[in-house]
């Protein structure tokens, strides 16, 4: 048919269709599509080459009619000279995003991110990309190279720190790649700026106990001497909830936002981690508070400061040694305790790996997969077991002042399936 003003009013979708199409006689490759809802627009199809395109002129209004055609006219005519202007419109909107700024794409990917992982982790992936990433927010995402990422993590004087500060970038240059911004990722073959051998160093016994005696009777010393009895994570009992410690029973009960990972009991519709509590561990908590629910730090997300009193700590065990004449104490983390816990744990022989992965709630190899869908075995009386057993031998190791004496070669290195299990 041939186009005129009004025409489209009487065009009909037919019964069950989402629109119908019609072209004009007058100039070929220039149409009108027509939806279900009324809404219709014009467009115009070509080929350059062999490529066939189609590009949208606009809505129908009144009276516009001989501007499409004009513009279709002009879009086909482009055509015939070899001017693909949907190829053109691709390109420069490619490049448009290719050109955006890491300051205008951390936002964007925070929100995409968000309710992806834990709230502590969220914060610390803001805190990341908003500082210290910060210089280079002015520069397009596909200018920043390794050498710039580089030279951002030469200066962080937080070694461990700027580990975490690459990994986190990476992730949004992961993301970005995807959604084309960028085509490749600048952080990848950047060397970790940590060497303390922080992801294999297991403490000896005498070294745990040496960590035991430093610690003040106050609420980092509390959540130290905790990490060492339940092999659990910092942010788990630094962040300890009295709504997560039932009054009658001897067991932490951390719900799904608490943990890393979803394997976990179901109790009441609600799957949480349980952790149940040796005779020593439970000895620790501090009286139960009617005003705050956090058991330390006194804040809604429970205790602060870590750096402060990891510092304090080590610097009271560097002391003592000095006083003793021995050599410092090899460097360690907090999270050098949970591996401590799953290797010492194994080595008494006070559990199987799949109990100890259960204590620890990490999918491995005894748990994930195929296995980790179908054994859903809580192995809650064999924690309890391990637990226990574990916290006496600590005790033990405590009541004995000659177990702190530090011995040649006893510092150990984790086997494969423990730095895995940790």
């Amino acid at each position: 048919m041939k186009f005129k003003e009004g025409f489209v009013a009487k065009l009909v979708v037919p019964a069950g269709a989402n629109d119908v199409q019609a072209f004009d006689d007058e100039l070929a490759g220039f149409g009108v599509r027509k939806f279900a809802s009324g809404a219709a627009s014009y467009f115009v199809k070509f080929n350059v080459g062999k490529q066939q395109r189609r590009k949208t002129l606009g809505a129908v209004t009144e009276g516009n009619l001989k501007k499409m055609r004009n513009l279709a006219s002009e879009v086909l005519a482009k055509a015939r000279l070899g001017i693909d202007v949907v190829g053109e419109a691709i390109a420069a909107a490619e490049k448009a995003a290719a050109m955006a700024t890491l300051g205008e794409l951390v936002p964007i990917y925070l929100k995409a991110r968000e309710g992806e992982v834990r709230e502590k982790s969220f914060t610390e992936m803001t805190r990341y990309l908003k500082v210290t990433w910060k210089p280079l927010h002015d520069r397009a995402i596909d200018s920043i190279k390794r050498k710039d990422i580089a030279a951002v993590l030469d200066d962080m004087k937080a070694k461990v720190a700027a580990d975490r500060a690459r990994t986190v970038l990476s992730g949004l240059f992961a993301w970005a790649i995807e959604r084309g911004h960028v085509e490749a990722n600048p952080t990848l073959n950047i060397a970790a700026r940590s060497t303390n051998g922080a992801r294999s160093r297991v403490l000896s016994e005498p070294e745990l106990i040496e960590i035991w005696y430093a610690c003040h009777d106050d609420d980092f010393g509390c959540i130290i001497k905790l990490l060492i009895l339940t092999g659990q994570r910092r942010s788990e009992i630094g962040g300890l909830r009295w709504s997560e410690i039932p009054e009658r029973l001897r067991q932490i009960e951390l719900p799904p936002p608490r943990c890393k990972n979803g394997r976990s009991m179901v109790k009441a519709g609600v799957r949480y981690h349980i952790v149940p509590l040796s005779a020593e561990a439970f000895a620790l908590l501090p009286e139960r508070s009617e005003t705050c629910d956090t058991l330390f730090g006194r804040t809604v997300d429970g205790f602060r400061g870590w750096g402060t009193a990891k510092r304090e700590l080590d610097a009271r065990i560097a002391r003592a040694r000095a006083k003793a004449g021995k050599p410092a104490m090899p460097a360690w983390t907090l999270h050098d305790l949970r591996r401590t816990f799953v290797t010492h744990v194994a080595e008494n022989g006070f559990a199987e790996p799949h109990v100890i992965e259960a204590i620890i709630n990490h999918i491995s190899g005894h748990k994930g997969g195929v296995a980790g869908v179908y054994n859903r075995a809580a192995y809650l009386p064999e924690r309890c077991r391990a637990l226990d057993l574990w916290g006496a031998h600590v005790a033990r190791l405590v009541a004995r002042p000659e177990a702190a004496k530090v011995k040649p070669g006893a510092d150990k290195t984790v086997s494969a399936a423990s730095v895995a299990a940790a």
